[in-house]
């Protein structure tokens, strides 16, 4: 229980509010505030430990990984010593950096148990063809070569007389570098540091992120088109009616997502069901079947049906607590109907639509399934490619890199929305 007390102070009178114990009430309604946020903390902490360590140290770690890269500082400690000061300008490096280089693969291959000799191989072959092959066949015959060794290596093999091998060596010693991110750009380093485009036929991932953004946004906005006479048809129907519908918007939950993939492959290929009906009415002739599959047609049709329902239901509960009343108010008022929905109604769907908007282009952005299995050479989009280099390539670096520049494009197009429209319209319902 409060009390109050009274201070003297110059002649004049304070009052003071004090809890039953003499403490100021100020002070108690503060701890009893801290209290309250401290419990509220507990009760969400588990929650919190969980994202950090399944989302949140995973993205870190990616992102570290796209930058550290330890594998030449490794293996060939002695080689990078002897061409620290070198520069491409000053020619071919000095006898002592072919020493090192060759004592430094006798070493790597005699510690074969540890694999060192065909990592720093693979790595240098990421960024220059051709190396691995000359790093493998020096370090097979490096025990019998004598001084100098400078000669000897570029007779056993004639990289080791082009600056290029020795830029590129000495480039990746650098345990921290920003190779991995020029390689996802088409980029790269020449011999004597400057940034160059990649040659013509190494040119794929600037192509592949513009594909996988146009794609992304064309599956957005055809699920918007189909998916808000959808909403808006559930929103205006009577509950019954209502629920039996939304069943029907949600069973493609209920069946894989593998066979919803493989059941377009039956519908869209040239045999396929869609082609023979449109023979059968004569729309095209049996010579001309249209090229639904293995392409952008093919991905874009089957990933617009796959996310439709993510557009639906946000647009659904926004539009269920629209009232009908404002619609009838405008047609009341004169305006027609088509014109009261369009200044009435379809603006108080605006927080539907960013949020239906935002997830999709979110979802469509990172998939991957739909892509390998429809998309063919033509279809595939970026995600298709950072899971090759986990899986198949094993270039973790590149595959993070170019997962971390998605990220950022993510985060980027977010930051737009935010100053364009603004997150705190983004709902739910």
């Amino acid at each position: 229980m409060a009390q109050m007390t009274m201070d003297a102070a110059g002649g004049g009178k304070a009052e003071r509010l004090t809890t039953a114990d003499g403490t100021p009430l100020k002070q108690a309604l503060g701890r009893v505030e801290l209290r309250t946020k401290t419990r509220a903390f507990l009760l969400v902490a588990p929650l919190l430990a969980f994202l950090g360590v399944t989302f949140l140290f995973p993205i870190a770690q990616m992102l570290f990984r796209s930058v550290h890269d330890p594998i030449v500082s490794e293996v060939l400690p002695n080689t990078l010593v002897a061409i620290e000061d070198w520069s491409a300008e000053d020619g071919l490096p000095p006898e002592e950096a072919y020493a090192a280089l060759a004592k430094d693969l006798a070493v790597a291959r005699e510690n074969r148990f540890t694999g060192d000799l065909g990592r720093v191989a693979t790595r240098l072959n990421y960024e220059k063809s051709g190396i691995r092959s000359a790093v493998t066949r020096t370090a097979r015959s490096v025990e019998r070569m004598e001084p100098p060794f400078k000669q000897a290596m570029i007779d056993a093999d004639p990289d080791w007389g082009k600056l290029e091998t020795w830029a590129t060596i000495q480039r990746l010693g650098n345990e921290y570098n920003a190779v991995q991110y020029l390689a996802s750009v088409d980029l790269r380093y020449n011999e004597f540091g400057d940034i160059v485009a990649q040659p013509e036929e190494r040119q794929i991932y600037g192509t592949l992120f513009v594909r996988t953004l146009w794609m992304s946004v064309l599956v957005t906005v055809l699920a918007l088109l189909l998916g808000f006479p959808i909403s808006y048809l559930l929103a205006t129907q009577p509950t019954r009616v209502s629920n039996l519908l939304m069943i029907l918007v949600l069973l493609p939950f209920w069946t894989s997502l593998l066979v919803r993939t493989t059941s377009w492959i039956v519908l869209l290929q040239s045999e396929g069901v869609l082609n023979d009906i449109l023979v059968w009415i004569g729309i095209v002739g049996d010579e001309n079947r249209i090229q639904l599959i293995y392409n952008q047609t093919g991905t874009v049709i089957a990933m617009t049906q796959i996310l439709l329902p993510f557009m639906v239901l946000p647009l659904f509960s926004v539009m269920k607590t629209i009232s009908p009343s404002h619609m009838r108010a405008a047609q009341s008022l004169g305006a027609p109907r088509f014109q009261a929905f369009w200044k009435v109604y379809a603006p108080q769907t605006l927080p539907g639509v960013g949020a239906g908007s935002l997830l999709v282009f979110i979802l469509a952005i990172g998939y991957y399934i739909t892509p390998a299995l429809v998309g063919g050479q033509d279809g595939q989009m970026i995600s298709n490619f950072i899971a090759y280099h986990m899986q198949s390539s094993l270039n973790w670096g590149l595959a993070a890199a170019l997962g971390g520049i998605l990220l950022a494009g993510v985060l980027a197009l977010y930051w737009l929305y935010n100053k364009l429209v603004g997150v705190e319209r983004l709902t739910l319902g």
